[in-house]
């Protein structure tokens, strides 16, 4: 009997969840699903708890779904802990995109500013988990989708002693996903070699039947329709001359840093008209539950498919049954490197295709990053860095030293504005920053 505990169970993606484990529960006997909340997500929880039972009976599977506010009594004696929560809600996102572009600094949920901020609040909610998952279910794994994954899993793996932790972003697989969608071929035809980080990954080599299609792939990629793979980034074509100067496949969100002019203007001029992402997925959310209150729905719907996390199924419950059945398949993941990445510290989380074992993770080796993406591989890995010790340690110093490292803000004047705002703006959420403002702690 299999249990897996899922914390921000009260989330729009957890029908996707669901879906994942209904598709797969020949190879994964789930038994109990914990929806864990917290009591400003209560009544979603009801709502998405309730349509999780009703798919699981029209399936005809014996999984138990208990809905509880109480995160410790719902992870003992777990076998697997999936983490999918956004502190602050969809309204602190909403501040994290809409502060940075008054600076005209890009607004986005885990890139620059935003990605700052939400890691900040993220983290020191994770390794509380993180410690309640060592004391109540030790052997269990974490799984975690909670944004910035790559910031997340690097915090895990720095400042706790806990090394069961895997992070996951559905952006390889919808990059696997939507090549194989251009190729006209099935999606398990399709490998990609991934090295980078999360939401800077990079495609070395793409193979279709174990043969590089790599250069008729960047050349697809030449056509503006074709530049990105997930609905929450609206790609604007690339230079074709830049993408084949490249050599390799970037994901979506290089679009921020190889485009970083027009998509700022981008974002701004959507804030004046349909408004931010977040804004947006507000309203989305609003009609998805809905539609999840209706009595006679017992499948995922396809609406879902809007909100961006598409492929989030596959990718969640590919992982977790390949980790049970020892699978050793090949996955795209957030572990630790282990000399994968040659320009990267050993002890640092990368997103890498690896070996997916009942051990965990075995990174591939990808030798070292082409030198065209190297440099700004490495400096959004210090940036990470910094920031993950910024949110440990609530240190202002390094907050704006971190935000200034990134090539979004690149200004130390603008990284310390920005930072005071959002610092103000997210004050309920971080009230170790407020302890003692002329606190440094040295790196």
């Amino acid at each position: 009997m299999v249990k897996v505990v899922t914390i921000g169970g009260g989330s729009s993606y957890t029908p996707e969840l669901v879906e994942g484990f209904i598709k797969r529960f020949d190879e994964f006997p789930l038994r109990e699903l914990w929806l864990v909340d917290i009591e400003a997500g209560k009544e979603k929880l009801e709502i998405v708890g309730n349509l999780a039972r009703r798919m699981f009976k029209q399936a005809g599977l014996p999984v138990e779904v208990h809905l509880t506010l109480d995160r410790r009594m719902a992870m003992k004696n777990a076998d697997f802990v999936t983490t999918q929560f956004r502190v602050g809600l969809l309204d602190a996102r909403a501040k994290d995109e809409r502060i940075p572009l008054k600076y005209g600094v890009l607004g986005q949920e885990t890139n620059g500013p935003g990605g700052l901020f939400k890691g900040l609040r993220t983290i020191p909610v994770i390794l509380d988990i993180v410690k309640d998952m060592e004391e109540l279910c030790p052997n269990a794994w974490l799984v975690n989708f909670t944004n910035p994954a790559g910031m997340v899993t690097e915090a895990v793996l720095r400042y706790s002693h806990f090394r069961k932790v895997v992070g996951l972003c559905n952006v390889p697989i919808g990059m696997e996903m939507g090549i194989a969608k251009l190729l006209k071929v099935d999606h398990s035809r399709i490998r990609i070699d991934f090295a980078g980080l999360n939401h800077m990954v990079y495609g070395l080599d793409v193979y279709l039947d174990g043969v590089s299609v790599k250069n008729q792939v960047i050349e697809f990629l030449t056509n503006p329709n074709n530049s990105s793979f997930v609905k929450n980034i609206q790609g604007i074509g690339w230079e074709p001359e830049f993408i084949r100067a490249l050599g390799v496949l970037p994901c979506p969100y290089h679009h921020y840093y190889y485009k970083s002019r027009e998509m700022v203007q981008k974002e701004i001029d959507n804030a004046k008209t349909v408004g931010t992402r977040a804004e947006v997925v507000q309203q989305l959310e609003k009609e998805l539950f809905e539609l999840y209150k209706d009595r006679n729905l017992a499948i995922k719907p396809p609406q879902l498919e809007k909100r961006g996390g598409a492929y989030y199924s596959d990718a969640a419950v590919r992982l977790i049954t390949s980790i049970y059945n020892d699978k050793c398949d090949i996955q795209p993941v957030n572990t630790m490197n282990n000399g994968a990445i040659a320009s990267i510290p050993n002890e640092s989380a990368v997103e890498v295709s690896c070996i997916i074992t009942k051990e965990g993770p075995k990174p591939l080796v990808m030798g070292d990053l082409p030198v065209a993406v190297r440099g700004l591989v490495q400096q959004i890995k210090s940036f990470e860095r910094v920031a993950a010790q910024a949110a440990v340690t609530g240190d202002y110093n390094l907050a704006i030293l971190a935000l200034t490292i990134n090539p979004l803000v690149a200004s130390d004047t603008l990284a310390k504005q920005i930072v005071d705002e959002m610092l103000e703006a997210h004050k309920k959420y971080l009230p170790h920053f407020f302890k003692d403002r002329n606190a440094s702690t040295l790196l």
